[in-house]
């Protein structure tokens, strides 16, 4: 079914598209928890979510929930048509939330993280929810076949792939905010191949693990790309590792670094509301010999964002520098 809308015989933009849907009455409230204008979605489930609901599925993984913020991140047309194929909050809430147990009742939006989880987990990754016959009663004829749709198909398939795989929910922890990687570009980067590498990076924090795209032949790769990670209590240090990707045996190592993120995180929410605020320099990092910075790092307020630009030199490495930019996401953004 082609969901793309004309307007005065224009077709209408993905991201109009997505804020239309975003503004229907069921999509106002987060699909979990109720939280007002949620402005995060799970784009393979087809719901809108509020942040803290945003942190526990992506704690499910992308396989399972893929979380993309309405207003920062790009889109794909797929995706926002796997949206509109499902329809919203409500229509996914009629395959999720088919029944309930007696007395049972969903997060409110003051739960702990502990409530959402232990909800989300049931909700989505075991499907207790869900009717055996995974059939929609609905007297809308788009919903009575959504879950017969290739997508939702591959959705459940997922689902049950992956059910003998949920984590245990000990250890499990609140999140305090989100934090926007900008991995920018590599210079001088190691010869891991003939004369070349095919470098990329990966991101750990905490149990999270986030990658970039591969750059084939270049020791100064251009990569532009934002990543995503929801940041813990107990957040530590951010670790960063690049990369030569190789087809038939295992992927180099290029160098790395550790980040320390506590000179932007204590800064924001010093601060608290960043909009509030003119550009400022509100903290920093400084450069030792115990860290990877070629120079003092500065956190800053730019257009009422905290953000927070970096160069580093890679460790235990022969040659290799990195451009990052961090951007903290408050819970209530």
């Amino acid at each position: 079914m082609n969901n793309r809308r004309m307007e005065f015989g224009r077709p209408v933009s993905g991201k109009r598209r997505l804020k239309d849907l975003l503004h229907q009455k069921d999509n106002r409230f987060c699909a979990d928890c109720n939280s007002p204008d949620p402005k995060w979605a799970s784009a393979n489930i087809g719901v809108f979510v509020c942040l803290k609901c945003c942190g526990v599925h992506r704690s499910l993984g992308s396989h399972i929930s893929k979380i993309l913020s309405v207003t920062l991140d790009e889109w794909s047309e797929e995706e926002i048509d796997s949206m509109f194929e499902v329809g919203g909050n409500a229509s996914a809430n009629s395959i999720y939330e088919a029944y309930f147990p007696e007395g049972f009742t969903k997060p409110a939006p003051d739960a702990s993280n502990e409530q959402r989880t232990k909800f989300i987990r049931s909700k989505y990754e075991r499907q207790e929810f869900l009717k055996p016959s995974l059939r929609i009663v609905s007297g809308k004829s788009a919903l009575k076949s959504t879950i017969q749709s290739s997508f939702s198909k591959r959705i459940m398939d997922s689902f049950r792939k992956n059910t003998s795989t949920s984590q245990n929910m000990e250890g499990m922890v609140e999140f305090i905010g989100m934090l926007k990687v900008k991995v920018i570009k590599g210079t001088d980067l190691a010869i891991r191949d003939m004369m070349t590498s095919d470098p990329y990076v990966i991101l750990k924090l905490g149990q999270q693990t986030v990658q970039t795209t591969i750059v084939k032949s270049n020791l100064n790769p251009v990569w532009n790309e934002e990543l995503m990670l929801s940041v813990p209590q107990e957040f530590g240090q951010l670790s960063l590792k690049v990369y030569d990707h190789d087809l038939f045996s295992a992927d180099d190592i290029m160098g790395e670094a550790e980040i320390d993120l506590q000179p932007l995180i204590t800064s924001a929410m010093a601060f608290g509301d960043a909009g509030m605020f003119d550009d400022m320099q509100i903290g920093k990092w400084l450069k030792s010999n115990d860290n990877a910075l070629i120079n003092d790092s500065t956190v800053n307020i730019i257009d009422g964002k905290v953000k927070q630009e970096m160069s580093l030199k890679l460790q235990n490495v022969e040659c290799g520098e990195l451009e990052l930019e961090l951007e903290w996401i408050p819970l209530d953004h």
